[in-house]
């Protein structure tokens, strides 16, 4: 029994200088971080697709604006809201696309403007179709986000795109 216990101080001085297992170790320690970073750039780069794609809904919405209302608008003086639906359509459809994952970005509202500008003696008055978007960007770890301080979880922005009426 004597023989045991002088065993067990030294066993114990053998297993305090051993370093098997350290790497596993530090690797237990690291991968809660490295995780946690490689969900925040895979998150980011989705939020950057979806806005991405709600810049070009707006984009192909005052396009689509530029098209189809008539080239005299500001001569004749109506407006644009009769194309409202379609408009927010286009920019509802182009924003969520085909995405496998849901988006971070919801569209708040989509309002077609039309602005007239006083042209040359060539052209009387210009129309220029302008669509702008109210977004709501809800951030994927907002509870990562509060519970390190931060008091808003959410950014609430305008996307606006502008083009020149060419008409029918």
């Amino acid at each position: 029994m004597a023989n045991k216990s002088r065993k067990i101080p030294a066993t114990l001085r053998r297993f305090g200088r051993a370093e098997d297992g350290t790497q596993l170790v530090e690797f237990a320690i690291l991968l809660p971080m490295l995780l946690l970073v490689f969900a925040v750039i895979v998150e980011g780069g989705r939020m950057m697709w979806s806005f991405q794609a709600t810049n070009a809904g707006v984009r192909d919405a005052s396009r689509y604006l530029a098209r189809v209302v008539p080239s005299d608008v500001c001569t004749v003086g109506s407006s644009l809201a009769g194309w409202k639906p379609k408009v927010e359509s286009i920019v509802r459809t182009t924003s969520t696309g085909d995405a496998f994952f849901p988006v971070g970005i919801t569209i708040d509202s989509v309002t077609p403007s039309l602005v007239c500008y006083s042209g040359s003696y060539r052209v009387p008055d210009v129309g220029i179709a302008r669509v702008t978007a109210q977004l709501t960007i809800t951030f994927p770890f907002e509870g990562l986000f509060r519970l390190a301080g931060a008091e808003r979880a959410t950014i609430v922005t305008t996307v606006t795109d502008q083009s020149r009426i060419f008409g029918t």
